[in-house]
């Protein structure tokens, strides 16, 4: 996901992605324990968008910050 389109979503429809991503995460480690792994990237883009969404939001909180502060 880009964060061009996450931008535009809601905190709480970034808590769902993080969650969903979260989930991703352990999918791909039980695949891979089982020796069924469908997409080796799978968990590096899931890490990479949390990162993303994250990121989003403590600008957010940043940007919220300097304007209550003026």
């Amino acid at each position: 996901m880009r964060a061009k389109e996450l931008r535009d979503k809601t905190d709480d429809a970034l808590l769902k992605i993080i969650e969903e991503r979260q989930a991703d995460i352990v999918n791909f480690r039980l695949q891979l324990a089982t020796g069924v792994v469908e997409n080796c990237r799978r968990a590096r883009e899931a890490r990479r968008d949390i990162a993303r969404v994250k990121t989003i939001m403590k600008e957010r909180v940043i940007a919220a910050a300097k304007g209550t502060s003026k």
